[in-house]
């Protein structure tokens, strides 16, 4: 049987991990750390471009394209193996449950959404976006101690999200429901009460209190962005306009925001519910105001993809790093061998 599939996309940085832990609340859905099962599926070849992989990934994606071609029903019968794939891990995980519906709230399948549409053209996705302004200031403070432009160079998340969302809310398919960031912590009941009827499942007021229950230590482990989550019980708008008050006091990073979502089309930004119109109003309501922006407080969570951040970047420009590190590998993997 094929599990009850519920999608949350989102880029990172917009919420989606209070999200996730509001519905995950709900008798009936099945949440839990992001399990990244559709990625590595969507890049095997068939689908798109493999840059490098540990095998020779040009003859393998030519010659599965082949074979492909000799199925009966062609690319119908490679879809329907990739579900078969993820209904088996899906439905067994559901199975050790007592909940029906499983949820997947992985950010980067926003980036293989079109893959992801025809694996799954029955699932239900629910769309969360964030005003990009303050998306990409989150990202920036969280791993790049502020630094806006080593965040961009790093990762210029804005230029790769909003595209692929907003051409994701441009077509149509399947069954999606759009929610701002801002809306669903401004009214959190109203718009879970419209979630969930989206969804084909009861209103639970209670889950709105997702930090008020229980969870379990399994459904906190594992890849996801509890920055700020765990702070709270529900949501709350601290963080709607805090991106404001930060830019407001600092010209350079200012013009570097502009810059950026300058150069993203208006018409996907307009989709997502930010029209390029009144992007820059929080601004203005924080404007001659005297703003105290608090500092950032350090967690085990922040240092450890500070250290990850830092020593990847290390690794690539440096040669003796590298090197060192191929030493470590080399003398662990030796040092675990059984």
């Amino acid at each position: 049987m094929r599990p009850r599939m519920l999608f949350v996309i989102s880029a990172p940085r917009s919420g989606s991990t209070m999200l996730e832990r509001m519905l995950e609340s709900h008798s009936m859905i099945l949440g839990g750390p992001e399990p990244h099962l559709l990625t590595p599926l969507a890049h095997l070849g068939v689908w798109a471009k493999v840059d490098k992989a540990p095998y020779d990934h040009i003859l393998a994606a030519e010659s599965q394209r082949l074979f492909v071609e000799r199925l009966p029903n062609k690319e119908q019968d490679y879809w329907e193996a990739c579900r078969a794939y993820c209904d088996v891990l899906y439905g067994r995980c559901l199975e050790a449950s007592t909940k029906e519906i499983f949820l997947d709230k992985t950010p980067a399948y926003a980036l293989v959404l079109p893959f992801l549409e025809k694996v799954f053209p029955d699932g239900k996705y629910i769309v969360l976006t964030r005003h990009p302004a303050a998306l990409f200031s989150s990202y920036a403070n969280s791993f790049f101690n502020g630094d806006y432009r080593a965040a961009h160079a790093y990762n210029p998340i804005l230029h790769r999200y909003v595209p692929a969302i907003a051409d994701f809310l441009r077509r149509g398919g399947v069954a999606r429901f759009h929610v701002r960031y801002e809306d669903l912590v401004t009214d959190p009941r109203e718009w879970m009460r419209r979630i969930y009827e989206f969804v084909g499942v009861p209103f639970e007021e209670g889950t709105i209190e997702y930090g008020a229950g229980r969870r379990s230590v399994e459904s906190k482990q594992g890849l996801g962005d509890p920055l700020g989550v765990d702070r709270h019980v529900r949501p709350v708008t601290d963080s709607v306009e805090k991106w404001a008050a930060e830019v407001a006091a600092d010209t350079e990073k200012r013009a570097f925001l502009e810059e950026i979502i300058g150069a993203l089309d208006p018409d996907d930004l307009r989709i997502l519910g930010y029209p390029p119109e009144g992007l820059w109003e929080p601004l203005e309501r924080v404007s001659g105001k005297s703003v105290s922006v608090p500092r950032s407080k350090w967690t085990f969570y922040k240092v450890q993809r500070w250290l990850i951040v830092k020593l990847r970047g290390l690794a690539r420009k440096s040669k003796a790093f590298r090197k060192v590190l191929e030493t470590v590998r080399l003398g662990c993997d030796v040092l675990l061998r059984e």
